[in-house]
């Protein structure tokens, strides 16, 4: 590759359970090394679990696909600890711009207070990713099994049994739970005859990797019918080592191997940049959009996450962001069913709070690709009449959909939550990400999403809760003021709190109550309805 990128090859190694007299049995295998696999295998890794990870392949993604990762994605894998060598490597940015013609229309910023630990987004290119998550698997000692493909699948009422083909031969094991993160063509899912509900649109898209040197701002730009391009569309993007990722709208009708020559390219790269400025090809990829998933994730012992479970068009970044996004839904909910701390029932949950946030994800992605390519002249005159008037009137700016950007989504009717008793002037209501906030804990300068513990937490101004809350099982105590500072006040701030304010905070770092003044019974009955063990108070 021109930017002297090489993907690493990982060495096929036989198994042990390749020369077992029967099928060896773990209680967790997660199928495909994707961005969502791997974070599945490294949270559940951090849980305690011993992972199987399996992978049909022997190397990262191949060319740059996903590059946009989300601030609440970054978060996640900061509890998982690969973020700090994504931001160092990554390209951040805030700020996008949307051109209609020669024009700009008008410009958004996505993360306009300070006070955050991570930006709204970076890019960058997902072999990078994946090999950051790949060392961090390894570190914790996740059986990564490359080069090992499923070909067949049979679930009983207690087990999965995996039948797999390597270059040794096949053998079989069977598993407690299996995650299928095996992509958008998932073997999981054909071998199991589920399928995938909704729309492939048929306009197609180019991407060109192009390297070059050029005085383009970090940011994203969008342009509707630019003189470069007329009547297409055109996304810019900056990514790591002067990689700059542009898509072209190619149209129904397009040859996808003839537009990705070279010699096809050149004149659309040209006409965009000018005649002066150098380039160099890095990567080219025809797409388009598909915007469906299965009506379920959960199927008995096999549970879907990432592509395997649904696929959104690229604009938006919805893709792998609500791929992470679910793993985190998912892994803290098994890790308690796999120690016995929670009946299974408790990952119905998963499919009650991610369908929904899919649905979205998918409803977001097929307006944008409406908005993006009209299918009719009455559709191109309201689409043009719209971004006509956003040159000059805010109220017309909302109607512009050029991919409506990744944010997490609120569980707000999930049934893992306990709704407010008391009304509440601002702060995350149950059901909603928590948001960050620069604070102090042992002394030490930290961000409050780094403090919260690994199972429940408690968030509460001092005074506010009874002391024999502190002696509640799997439960983090932080009051501010005794066991964190709010050193710029952010925290009171962002979570509305006044002189009795107490915060209950999952595992996946979503509030699922809040209280003024608790009682201890109070915790533990929004504890037990957060881990699937009905309403009912604990005894202390």
């Amino acid at each position: 590759m021109p930017t002297g990128h090489v993907n690493p090859v990982y060495s096929y190694r036989r198994s042990s359970d390749q020369d077992a007299n029967a099928p060896v049995h773990h209680a967790v295998v997660v199928v495909g090394a994707g961005p969502a696999g791997l974070t599945a295998a490294i949270e559940l890794s951090m849980r305690g679990h011993a992972v199987v990870l399996l992978d049909d392949n022997d190397t990262v993604s191949v060319g740059s696909r996903a590059i946009c990762f989300s601030k609440r994605t970054l978060e996640i894998w900061d509890r998982c600890g690969c973020a700090e060598p994504m931001l160092e490597r990554g390209v951040q940015w805030r700020i996008g711009k949307v051109f209609f013609d020669e024009d700009l229309v008008y410009e958004f910023n996505l993360q306009p207070e300070l006070g955050h630990r991570m930006p709204a987004f970076i890019n960058l290119q997902q072999y990078y990713v994946e090999e950051i998550l790949v060392a961090r698997a390894e570190h914790l000692g996740v059986d990564l099994r490359w080069r090992h493909k499923v070909i067949g699948l049979e679930q009983g009422a207690d087990v999965v049994q995996l039948r797999l083909a390597t270059p040794d031969g096949e053998y079989t094991f069977t598993a407690g739970y299996v995650i299928a993160a095996d992509g958008a063509s998932s073997e999981v899912r054909g071998l199991m005859g589920l399928t995938s509900d909704g729309q492939v649109f048929n306009d197609q898209f180019l991407i060109a990797d192009i390297v070059m040197h050029a005085p383009f701002p970090t940011e994203r730009w969008f342009w509707f019918d630019p003189p470069f391009h007329r009547n297409q569309s055109v996304l810019l993007h900056r990514q790591a080592d002067n990689v700059f990722r542009v898509d072209f709208q190619l149209g129904v009708d397009a040859d996808a191997n003839d537009a990705q020559r070279v010699e096809r390219i050149a004149p659309r790269i040209r006409a965009m940049l000018g005649a002066d400025v150098q380039w160099t090809l890095d990567w080219t990829s025809v797409y388009t959009f598909r915007c469906r998933m299965m009506n379920r994730f959960t199927h008995g012992r096999v549970l879907f996450v990432g592509d395997a479970a649904h696929q959104v068009s690229p604009f938006g970044a919805r893709g792998a962001n609500g791929g992470v996004q679910g793993v985190s839904n998912l892994t803290w909910k098994l890790s308690r069913v796999l120690h016995g701390l929670s009946p299974e029932t408790l990952l119905e949950s998963y499919d009650a709070e991610r369908i929904p946030a899919a649905r979205e994800n998918v409803l977001h992605s097929t307006r944008a690709t409406d908005f993006i390519t009209p299918k009719s002249r009455i559709s191109r005159v309201f689409r043009d009449s719209a971004l006509r008037l956003a040159r000059r009137y805010p109220f017309a700016r909302a109607l512009i959909n050029s991919g409506r950007l990744s944010t997490p989504y609120a569980y707000t009717d999930s049934p893992l939550n306990t709704p407010d008793a008391t009304q509440f002037e601002g702060g995350p209501s149950p059901g909603n990400v928590c948001p960050d906030a620069p604070v102090r804990c042992a002394g030490r300068n930290s961000w409050l999403l780094n403090v919260l513990g690994p199972g429940f937490t408690l968030l509460a101004v001092r005074g506010a809760v009874e002391d024999g809350t502190r002696r509640i099982d799997d439960l983090t105590v932080l009051e501010i003021g005794t066991d964190i500072e709010d050193t710029q006040g952010l925290v009171a701030a962002r979570y509305g709190m006044d002189v009795a304010s107490a915060y209950l905070i999952r595992p996946d770092q979503h509030v699922c109550a809040r209280w003024r003044a608790p009682q201890a019974v109070q915790i533990r009955t929004a504890m037990r309805c957060a881990c699937g063990l009905g309403a009912g108070a604990a005894h202390d």
